[in-house]
């Protein structure tokens, strides 16, 4: 059961092949057996899986409920969960229990989702390897020694093992499309505002969005159904109307224009990557898509630009937790000071920290304007570049990442070289549009990953060049060995 899509699963409950019982307890198992050795999970919800999985059987057997009654999944341990622990990957957070459940929670919840645990993360979101959890990394399924991706590294790694038939995941730079990638799934970044942010832990409230991590596109667009929609607990929550996502996924591509932007293929991206993305590419030529060179000019200024205003905002956000109100405090504090610099000091870890640092000088007195403005102003012209490139495309198209997946450590003493693993997926953060990773093959046994960037609200456009891509591919139904 565990290698079957959602839709496969639905049908197998709705006909009595199986109970959502038997399928919770069948993934509970796998967890059990290989959760340790990948470190994907922080929390397993087992008690509580079960008496949702019960409760699905009730509705299921009165022939009530949806398409996601009873299917199992897990949640980035970054979205606040009822009664469950939410840390955020940090040591910060590691006694926080959460007293209110996060939209998205809410919204599959009320799908009828069961919720299995919570995963391993890069601390607040803060990483593109998922080390720097205050739980330890986070293995790959398709090779232990590697990393997964990151900050959503333990959502991927549990879809690719198959211990969840899809996680929840964030995107703020790349962390569902990067890892999504190294781990040989599918990953979706929604437009900013089209998911809830309420009840997600904040890392750069401007560029954080939720989004489904799943082993295929069709998946994909059934998570985003229940996921998306206004929400009038977040004040960036949009108000456009949620289409169906699913009814479009078998569209003919024939006429979609395909934009290869000549930035993403430069010598920063490893040749043989470089080789499978215009395999890639090819199929979609034989799929009826019309295929020219475009220019994103600024895209190289993209990852100096994040990396001014995401830690700007972080260092805002994380202000919160100074040991008083909820959270790690330190012992025995000789007065207010000590209290907050050792709680922040012992609670928060080296990465967290770092970019604390940098966006405190980016915002302070007399460097406001040098950095923090200026890099508004970049950011727009990014935005610009991506509006330019849709006048005479729909779809953009390039790798995920300039490389496959590296070993565990290799970066760890190189912050440089780590962020610039994201550095094909943070331009679509930095203009708010959606943009997805779907496997497109491998490299020395290494997925690569395919990205697929659209326009404001284009998720649909996107599932289906994915959907239909998939179609005529297998990449998105390989298993890693030891996971079969």
């Amino acid at each position: 059961m565990h290698n079957q899509t959602i839709t496969e699963l639905s049908a197998g409950l709705k006909a009595g092949d199986f109970s959502s019982e038997e399928l919770t307890c069948g993934f509970l198992q796998r967890i059990a057996q290989h959760g340790e050795a990948l470190n994907c999970f922080i929390t397993i919800a087992e008690e509580q899986a079960l008496v949702a999985a019960r409760a699905a059987d009730v509705l299921i057997a009165k022939g009530e409920g949806g398409i996601l009654t009873g299917i199992p999944m897990a949640h980035k341990d970054i979205f606040c969960t009822k009664g469950h622990k939410t840390s955020c990957g940090s040591k910060m957070l590691d006694n926080f229990i959460s007293p209110y459940n996060a939209t998205v929670v809410n919204q599959l919840e009320s799908a009828g989702m069961v919720m299995l645990g919570k995963l391993n993360m890069d601390e607040f979101a803060m990483g593109s390897s998922n080390e720097t959890s205050y739980y330890g990394a986070v293995r790959n399924p398709w090779d232990t020694n590697c990393v997964p991706g990151g900050s959503s590294g333990g959502s991927a790694a549990a879809v690719a093992a198959r211990l969840v038939p899809v996680a929840t995941g964030t995107d703020t730079g790349g962390s569902i499309r990067q890892p999504a990638s190294f781990c040989g799934i599918t990953g979706l970044k929604p437009t900013y505002g089209r998911v809830s942010r309420f009840g997600m832990i904040a890392f750069a409230s401007s560029l954080d969005q939720a989004g489904p991590m799943t082993r295929d596109a069709e998946d994909a667009a059934l998570i985003l159904q229940a996921m998306a929609g206004f929400d009038e607990k977040d004040s960036t929550s949009l108000e456009n109307e949620v289409p169906d996502y699913s009814a479009g996924l078998n569209n003919d591509l024939t006429g979609l224009k395909i934009g290869l932007p000549k930035e993403f293929f430069d010598e920063g991206l490893d040749s043989e990557v470089a080789k499978v993305i215009e395999v890639a590419v090819e199929e979609y030529r034989k799929l009826g898509a019309e295929i020219k060179e475009i220019s994103l000019p600024n895209m190289q200024l993209s990852v100096p630009t994040y990396y001014v205003v995401a830690p700007a905002e972080c260092s805002a956000n994380l202000s919160r937790f100074d040991g008083v109100r909820f959270g790690y405090r330190c012992e025995n504090p000789a007065d207010l000071n000590d209290l907050y610099s050792r709680s922040r000091g012992e609670g928060f870890g080296a990465e967290v920290k770092r970019r604390i640092m940098i966006g405190a000088y980016a915002l302070s007195a007399g460097y406001y304007d040098a950095y923090y403005l200026k890099a508004q102003q970049v950011r727009k012209l990014i935005s610009e570049d991506f509006k330019k490139a849709f006048e005479e495309v729909d779809v953009i198209m390039g790798p995920t990442a300039p490389s496959t997946t590296f070993g565990l450590g290799e970066k760890a003493d190189d912050p440089l070289s780590m962020y610039l693993s994201d550095i094909y997926t943070i331009g679509a953060n930095l203009a708010g549009i959606p943009a997805m990773s779907v496997p497109a093959g491998f490299v020395a046994g290494k997925p690569v990953g395919l990205q697929l960037v659209g326009n404001y609200f284009s998720e649909g456009q996107l599932l289906n060049a994915a959907h239909r891509y998939q179609q005529v591919t297998d990449w998105h139904q390989r298993v890693p060995a030891e996971f079969a």
